[in-house]
C-alpha cells in the first residue's frame, strides 16, 4: 500500500466514511483533497498527521518549490522604471509553491477555509496544500475571538490574521477577508480592498516578515473588477512603501489567470 492509499484509508476512517476507493491515482488524490476540504476542525491523530505529512511533502516536491531568488523584480524582468521596481515582482503561477516570508489567503468571514470539495478558489488551494492543521488553527483563533466578541462573531472585512504555513514552503500565511461586490462597485468597497492590502503589509512589518506574495483579493468569487482590484493593489502597495521602504524587501503580485497578468502589467506600466 503506497502513501496515497494509506492516507486515504486513514481519512475515511477518521470521518467514518464508507466510500469505495477509486483505482486511478488521480481520482485518489481528488478524493483526498475532497475529504480534507470537508473535514471539520477536530483533533488530529499522530498517525494521520504523519501520513498527511508524507503525502503533502511528496506533492510539493512534484510541484516544485519556487524560491524568492527565482522570482525577478519588475526592474530585472522588464527593465522597469516604475516606482519601487526593485522591490516589486509580478509572478504568474501557483502561490502554494512560493518559498517567501508570507503568502496572502483571500479568506471568507468564517475563516475556516473552503468546505466545497476541490473548489478552485485560492482559499481551498491554500488550505488543501497546507494541510488539515491549518483549519484547526483558524478554528482556535475564531473560538478565542468569539469568547471576546460574542458567539455570532464573524471575521470583518480587511483584517489580517497570521497563521503558520504547515506544509507550504512559505513561513506564514496571512488571511484577509476581501469585500464582496453584490450589485455595483462603490467607494466603500474600494476602500475596503485597499485596507486589505494595507493591513496585510502592516502585519508583515509587525512580525518582521520581509517578503509577501499577494493573491488577487476579492476578484473571482467576490466579483470585484480585475482591473479595479489591480489598480487599488498597486496604489496601496506603492503608498505603503513610501513610509515603510526599509521594512519590506519584496512584494509579489501573484496572478494565476492571463487576464490578471495583463491588468497588472498595465497598472505597473509594463505595457
Amino acid at each position: 500500500m503506497n502513501d496515497t492509499d494509506k492516507l486515504l484509508k486513514k481519512l475515511l476512517e477518521d470521518l467514518e466514511y464508507h466510500i469505495v476507493i477509486p483505482m486511478q491515482e488521480y481520482e485518489k488524490r481528488k478524493l483526498i483533497r475532497s475529504i480534507m476540504n470537508v473535514r471539520p476542525p477536530k483533533p488530529i491523530s499522530d498517525e494521520l498527521l504523519t501520513l498527511q505529512s508524507n503525502y503533502l511533502q511528496k506533492q510539493l516536491k512534484n510541484k516544485g518549490i519556487v524560491n524568492l531568488s527565482d522570482i525577478p523584480t519588475i526592474k530585472q524582468q522588464y527593465h522597469s522604471d516604475f516606482i519601487y521596481a526593485q522591490k516589486i515582482s509580478l509572478w504568474q503561477g501557483d502561490i502554494t509553491q512560493l518559498k517567501v516570508g508570507a503568502i496572502v489567503n483571500a479568506a471568507n468571514s468564517q475563516m475556516l477555509g473552503c468546505f466545497i470539495p476541490c473548489h478552485n478558489c485560492i482559499d481551498n488551494a491554500i488550505h488543501s496544500a497546507a494541510g488539515i492543521q491549518l483549519r484547526l488553527e483558524c478554528h482556535d483563533i475564531m473560538e478565542q475571538r468569539r469568547i471576546q466578541y460574542g458567539k455570532q462573531y464573524q471575521e470583518p472585512t480587511a483584517t489580517a490574521t497570521l497563521t503558520k504555513a504547515y506544509h507550504l514552503p512559505c513561513d506564514y500565511i496571512i488571511h484577509t477577508v476581501g469585500p464582496i461586490v453584490y450589485e455595483y462597485l462603490n467607494d466603500t468597497l474600494r476602500q475596503d480592498l485597499s485596507n486589505c492590502y494595507e493591513n496585510v503589509l502592516k502585519c508583515c512589518v509587525e512580525n518582521h516578515i520581509k517578503s509577501v506574495a499577494f493573491c488577487c483579493i476579492s476578484t473571482g468569487e467576490f466579483h470585484f473588477s480585475n482591473e479595479e482590484a489591480a489598480k487599488i493593489a498597486v496604489e496601496t502597495v506603492t503608498n505603503f512603501l513610501k513610509t515603510h521602504d526599509n521594512h519590506i524587501e519584496r512584494i509579489i503580485f501573484n496572478v494565476f489567470k492571463d487576464i490578471d497578468k495583463q491588468v497588472y502589467k498595465k497598472q505597473l506600466q509594463l505595457v
